[in-house]
C-alpha cells in the first residue's frame, strides 16, 4: 500500500475547471481537492505546462499551480 505524502487531507471532488496558461485554456475535472493541492483528470497530460493557472468558475477560484506529477489522463498539482 502507498505511504500518505500529503500534510493535508484532500477531499473527493467531482468540479469543472479550467487549466489557464499563456493564452490557453484545457478543460479539466477536480478529483480531489485540499488546501495544498489538487488532482485532476484531463483528456491528455500533453501540452500542460509546469505552471499554470487553475479557475473553477462554480467557486469563482483562480489558483496558481505548479505540476508534482503526472499520469496517463490525471496530473497532480500544488497551489502556490
Amino acid at each position: 500500500m502507498d505511504e500518505e505524502r500529503r500534510n493535508k487531507a484532500r477531499h473527493r471532488v467531482l468540479k469543472a475547471g479550467t487549466i489557464e496558461f499563456g493564452g490557453g485554456a484545457i478543460d479539466c475535472t477536480v478529483r480531489n481537492f485540499s488546501e495544498a493541492g489538487a488532482a485532476l483528470d484531463v483528456t491528455s497530460p500533453v501540452g500542460i505546462p509546469e505552471h499554470f493557472i487553475l479557475n473553477i468558475k462554480a467557486e469563482g477560484v483562480h489558483l496558481p499551480c505548479t505540476v508534482v506529477w503526472r499520469k496517463e489522463r490525471r496530473i497532480g498539482v500544488r497551489f502556490g
